[in-house]
């Protein structure tokens, strides 16, 4: 809670103390032993305190020619009640204004933070190689195309280029989203905003700065922020119109009639104060937010965070749901999910076991999968990976091949068809999606390891869900090859698939989906920083919380805290049941006004109908829009109408 809205809500506590403590003293006659500029004055202070803010906003726009809106309409209105003696009312309508206005606040919130400061893959500088072999430090944006650098372990790829000497990893995580490291050595592409991991690489640049990977990605995201179009706030639309009208409305019942003769002038003037009452939007100002709020407070409880009621309202319409495949549908974590023999002579402990000889040195993620599977599989059968005979000698790194070792005076190969190729082995090659280790010994092929990214406990079922819960089609966009993806999708229900994507190519197409969806909006979700201009671009970005980078989660509209995809549904039923009972309150509150200001303009209205047309619709609409807080997990599986 920011500085001005913890102002507002101790305003707001102190006069709603105040005002019960006159409503004491005015029903005990307390008020009625003083002089009326001595009640007036005592109305005055508690109303200007809680409504200061809103009368200085309502000349504002006066004098700027803003005249008709919602706070010209609370000052109307409350001056209006004043001007009858209703001083109460005044400032119950005042206090119930800002109560509403606080609620709106509070769920809307600082949305946002800067999108610069968490954009962590913007490099902060280039080590430019000079020509006597010197290393100077400079700003990314100075550097030349055709420029050497060099590139330590740990630090970031500032500019996209081609390696012209090293052999190292990189991780690319942050620009494809895949975890899985990629193998650079002389001769390689490589692209900014990707980490270094191992050893030295010195790098050839391609492009200026402006043109590089990581600017075109801070470039999408802030493009992206300004495209998507947002809501306006519903109560400033309705006072549009609204406003002039009821106020028009009421200048003409307090003149008319006295010319007509058709009564006195005090007469007309009290009958169109009433007219002024009844009319003030305060059960809409305050039921519309405070039935997003209940519905946010829902979300809240469910572990989703949803940053605003405009976003609420935007994924309740979701009809197209598109998401990122790492670390959204799968865990970004890689296993060992099968092990084919060669032939019956040949066990999977024996495959496995010379795999984790010749990998136990490295640290790439793929050689840890497998001494992972080596050490359960030990585990599993109450042996101590001492027991583990498999000891191989002369362990040599093939790069872009595999490993290759001696194990009992033969020769072991550990990698990929390449490296069996090379060697003249013959196999058995796997079309199986997932990284592919290929074991062989001497010239006899062993057998194959299939290492995937494991898909989340649930995935298939909480897509399903999605879809009862409203969404028509669901697509997934990765930077992954098309087997691998095409594969996860038929395991989980996914309706179609766009591959080996970069986050430009995810925005572009994403946005041809808003272009064909007429029917409803697009939510994507997606939990790394290359996601981030999708996420923004998107009618509603969801990010995964848990796992998820920082620039995600503030580019998201929607943040799933415990990376719990099934909450998906859960926040699209929430939504439109939000939506249903704000649609409601709308509703109910423009008939009871408007029969009430129809029986107020013929003379048939009395000061307690007013009172009722605004603080009666008023608190009805509040525990009709309590109801949007109540949803349970129990709630996830029925669908709810929207």
């Amino acid at each position: 809670m920011t500085k001005k809205m913890k102002k507002t809500r101790n305003r707001i506590i102190a006069v709603l103390i105040a005002f019960a403590a006159l409503l004491v003293a005015e029903h005990t006659g307390l008020l009625d032993k003083l002089p009326w500029p001595a009640v007036f004055v005592i109305y005055l202070i508690p109303y200007l305190v809680i409504g200061y803010d809103v009368l200085r906003k309502a000349f504002i726009n006066i004098s700027h020619g803003q005249v008709f809106d919602e706070n010209f309409l609370m000052m109307i209105a409350t001056f209006g009640a004043f001007a009858i003696g209703e001083y109460s009312e005044a400032l119950a309508v005042m206090l119930f204004y800002q109560i509403g206005e606080l609620f709106q606040s509070y769920a809307v919130g600082k949305s946002r933070a800067s999108i610069t400061e968490l954009m962590s893959i913007a490099p902060e500088y280039a080590n430019v190689i000079q020509d006597n072999g010197d290393i100077e430090e400079t700003d990314p944006e100075d550097v030349q195309i055709g420029t050497m650098l060099l590139i330590k372990p740990g630090e970031k790829i500032p500019i996209d280029g081609i390696v012209t000497e090293g052999d190292s990893f990189v991780d690319t995580s942050a620009i494809t989203g895949e975890s899985v490291p990629r193998r650079a050595s002389e001769g390689s592409e490589v692209i900014s905003g990707c980490v270094n991991k191992d050893s030295v690489l010195k790098i050839r640049t391609t492009k200026n700065y402006e043109d590089s990977t990581v600017s075109k990605i801070l470039e999408l995201v802030e493009n992206a922020s300004n495209k998507k179009s947002r809501m306006e706030n519903f109560i400033t639309r309705f006072a549009k119109y609204y406003t002039p009208v009821v106020t028009i409305g009421a200048v003409l019942l307090a003149v008319i009639p006295p010319l007509l003769g058709m009564m006195p002038l005090s007469d007309s003037v009290k009958r169109a104060c009433i007219f002024l009452i009844v009319s003030c939007p305060c059960a809409l100002v305050i039921s519309v937010p405070l039935g997003f709020f209940g519905g946010i407070g829902a979300s809240s409880k469910m572990g989703i965070l949803v940053k605003g009621s405009n976003y609420l309202e935007a994924i309740a319409e979701a009809s197209t749901l598109v998401l990122d495949k790492t670390g959204t549908i799968t865990k970004g974590e890689f296993k060992v999910t099968e092990i084919l023999p060669a032939n019956e002579n040949v066990t999977k402990e024996e495959i496995i076991c010379i795999a984790a000889g010749a990998e136990k040195f490295s640290t790439h993620p793929i050689a840890r999968s497998v001494m992972e599977y080596h050490e359960e599989m030990h585990k599993k059968n109450n042996e101590s990976l001492g027991d583990d005979n498999t000891v191989l000698s002369d362990i040599r790194e093939v790069p872009g091949h595999g490993i290759t070792a001696s194990f009992q005076n033969e020769t072991i190969y550990v990698g990929n068809a390449k490296l069996l190729r090379d060697n003249n082995i013959e196999f058995s090659e796997s079309d199986k999606p997932g990284t592919i280790i290929y074991v062989a010994k001497g010239k006899l092929f062993l057998g194959t390891i299939i290492i995937s990214d494991t898909i989340k406990e649930g995935a298939a079922e909480s897509i399903s869900l999605a879809k009862r819960a409203g969404v028509s089609k669901v697509v997934m966009l990765t930077g992954d090859n098309e087997d691998t993806a095409k594969a996860v999708a038929d395991k989980v229900g996914i309706d179609q698939v766009y591959a080996q994507l970069l986050p430009a190519d995810k925005v572009e197409r994403v946005e041809k989906l808003l272009e064909d969806n007429n029917s409803g909006k697009v939510a994507f979700v997606g939990d790394g920083v290359n996601d981030a201009p999708v996420l923004m671009r998107a009618d509603v970005g969801i990010a995964m919380g848990s796992m998820g980078s920082d620039a995600a989660i503030e580019a998201a509209d929607i943040v799933l805290m415990d990376d719990d995809i099934s909450k998906i549904s859960a926040v699209i039923q929430i939504a439109r049941k939000t939506l249903r009972i704000v649609k409601e309150n709308i509703v109910f509150a423009l008939f009871v006004k408007i029969l009430i200001l129809f029986l107020g303009a013929i003379g048939f209205a009395t000061m307690w109908m007013a009172v009722f047309g605004d603080v009666g619709v008023a608190v009805i609409a509040i525990l009709n829009s309590m109801r949007a807080m109540k949803w349970t997990k129990e709630d996830m599986n029925g669908k709810v109408r929207a």
